[in-house]
């Protein structure tokens, strides 16, 4: 088992090499026997217990353990955590890559919303992160039409 330090509520597990190579087999095991068609957003784990008994894992927990087993398998670093229900200005700005002031300029246009607590502004982590999404949506459209426009121009390197 690989050694784990716990800090301040903070867990640090450090995976071996041998952990990294029984992920990739336990990945590949997974691979053929789903075979060719799956659809994994309602697949479950089942555990076998040492009593004989099995449980199984509900599907988005499911979804998040095979999510880190991947991540592992390819030699990542994965860190897990929560996200807070609110933010303030600063941790939205650090979230969305951005400066405070163009946080708030965001903020004051209406196009992120956000509400005071007394006298300070804060923002759902929940409208944070799809104005992420979003933001990355439009540029992953804007990469793409301009793909488009070079193969329309017959554009190459």
């Amino acid at each position: 088992m690989s050694p784990s330090l716990i800090h301040d509520e903070k867990a640090v597990v450090s995976i071996t090499a041998s952990e990294i190579e029984q992920a990739r087999a336990f990945q590949a095991h997974v691979e053929q026997a789903r075979g060719v068609a799956s659809d994994d957003a309602e697949e479950t784990i089942t555990v076998g217990l040492r009593s004989g008994d099995s449980v199984e894992m509900p599907a988005q927990l499911t979804a998040l353990i095979s999510q880190i087993l991947d991540f592992i398998s390819r030699g990542c670093t994965v860190t897990v955590g929560s996200v807070p229900n609110e933010v303030t200005t600063t941790v939205a700005a650090k979230m969305l890559s951005i400066s405070r002031p163009t946080l708030m300029k965001l903020v004051n246009e209406g196009t992120l919303p956000a509400h005071k607590v007394g006298s300070h502004t804060r923002l759902f982590s929940r409208d944070v992160l799809a104005h992420r999404e979003s933001q990355r949506a439009a540029q992953r459209q804007a990469f793409d039409d301009l793909r488009a426009l070079e193969d329309e121009l017959g554009v190459v390197d």
